[in-house]
Formats: structure tokens, sequence, C-alpha cells
């Protein structure tokens, strides 16, 4: 298989290969796992043609797609800003508890240390508690929270978002993980 790299590891009892490469099997068995790349349409291009080394597929030796971890690279050198951004992290039903979703996340941020990042940061909505305590474990810690984040539908009221962050080795002094003492509304990020 031709890619930018890849890995071979087990986690728990499955055997993993992880790697930089979406070919169209792997697209299309991306809509059995989220339905991001079905509504929307062109942000999985995007992002691969900007920041494919943030684009990492974990697949079962016999070719299953066990899920995937999409970001990018944004922010401001001169603030301090510069950081790996979790865009999708999702892990089909099978294969959760298995350590998969912190290995993909241990991945882009390596890939963001390398990148010089002063963090890595991701959206949650606040009421996913098992996300959110699973980044907590992984170092995660929330930021501020972001009023009516995520748009609902049937009727339901918006929902508010968590901003994690995580400090990578270039913020020594821990800058970008100091909370914000107030909310904030999604005009506000930058």
């Amino acid at each position: 298989m031709s890619s930018l790299w890849w890995f071979h590891e087990v986690i728990g009892d499955q055997a993993v290969h992880c790697n930089h490469h979406l070919t169209p099997r792997v697209a299309l068995a991306f809509s059995g796992i989220t339905s991001m790349f079905l509504a929307g349409g062109s942000t999985e291009g995007k992002y691969l043609a900007h920041w494919p080394e943030y684009f990492i597929v974990a697949e079962a030796p016999g070719g299953e797609l066990m899920g995937y971890i999409m970001g990018k690279a944004e922010g401001s050198v001169a603030r301090e800003e510069w950081h790996g951004h979790v865009t999708a992290l999702s892990v089909a039903p099978e294969f959760r508890r298995l350590g998969l979703a912190a290995k993909l996340m241990e991945l882009l941020e390596e890939i963001s240390e390398r990148k010089g990042g002063f963090f890595v940061d991701l959206f949650v909505r606040v009421s996913n508690q098992v996300a959110v305590n699973m980044y907590k474990q992984l170092g995660y810690s929330v930021y501020r929270t972001v009023i009516e984040y995520y748009s609902a539908s049937n009727g339901e009221p918006d929902e508010d978002a968590y901003d994690m962050r995580k400090a990578l080795s270039r913020d020594t002094e821990k800058k970008s993980i100091i909370p914000l003492p107030h909310p904030v509304r999604p005009e506000d990020i930058e």
C-alpha cells in the first residue's frame, strides 16, 4: 500500500494498520462509521489536500475500517496560538474500548509537536460525558465553553461545546490551557 507512512501495532487484542492514505474503498467505508463524509461533501477533500499528515486511518489486517482521526494545523505563531486541531475522531462500535481512540489522538499530538504547535485542541458536546472523560484521561482540560456551538435538529435547542486543550512541549509555561473565566459564542472563536 502506498502511503506517506503507516504503522502496524497490536491494540488490545487487535492488530491495527494506520496510514495517511485514503483510498476510495476506505472513503466509502467511512459512511459506516460516521455521516461526516456524507454531510458537507468536501470536508475530507479539503483536509486531505491541505493537511494530509493530520488524516490518519486505522484498518484491521483484513481491511476493515476501524476508525480515523482528521485534523489540521492553524493559528498564529507570533501570538503563540499555532496548534493542532482535532476536527473528527471516530471509531467503529465493534472496535471501541481497545485504546484505538487514544492511539489516534497520540499520533495527531506527535504530528502537532513536529509542526511546532503550542497545543492541540478539539470541540466536544457538553453532553458527551464519555468523550469528555476520555479526553481528560488523555490530559486534556476544558479551556472554555462555547455557547450553542452545535446546531440542533428536530426542534431541540442548540448545544454548548467544550473547547478542550492539551499543552505541548513548546508551551513551557502552559499558557494555552489557562481556562477562560466566561463562556464565548461561536462567532468569538478565532
